[in-house]
């Protein structure tokens, strides 16, 4: 039976719902908030890990903290969209820690980056030497934000 096939039931859905709000929340304390014993809710909670329904628990950093406040959208319009092309850029894209996330993207462009830097001036520096270099790509267009509303990362 392959991870997909598995259906989530009122349970899985709880103990995920309140592990993505806290993840160090105690078994005892999710066990309880869920409506299950310790045991199986550990048993639930460790099936959820190892058929990667919960991929890890991590820190929410601030990043302005740590001088990493400037938020770009780059999107990259690649001269090759062929298999092995998409392949060597997403390979590449891997490699560049500023590239915070990266999406294949349905529509005019064919990719769709989120850089976060220290200011303009670095985001400059890693758009020409490092993005605009990647393989195959054609051009760049992109998108400075001026505020964050609301990211996935600014949960607590």
């Amino acid at each position: 039976m392959g991870n997909h096939d598995r259906q989530l039931d009122p349970f899985d859905r709880k103990i995920i719902d309140l592990l993505s709000r806290d993840g160090r929340m105690p078994v005892t304390e999710l066990a309880e908030r869920v409506g299950l014993s310790k045991t199986p809710c550990q048993v639930r909670l460790k099936r959820l890990v190892d058929d990667g329904v919960i991929k890890g628990f991590r820190a929410v950093v601030d990043m302005a903290r740590l001088g990493l406040e400037h938020v770009a959208f780059t999107e990259v319009k690649l001269s090759d969209t062929r298999e092995q092309s998409l392949a060597e850029f997403n390979r590449a894209v891997m490699a560049i820690p500023e590239i915070e996330e990266c999406h294949m993207i349905a529509g005019n462009f064919d990719y769709l980056l989120k850089v976060r830097t220290a200011d303009i001036r670095r985001f400059r520096t890693v758009l020409g030497e490092k993005i605009s270099t990647l393989p195959n790509v054609a051009n760049t267009s992109t998108f400075v934000v001026m505020e964050p509303i609301k990211e996935q990362s600014a949960k607590a």
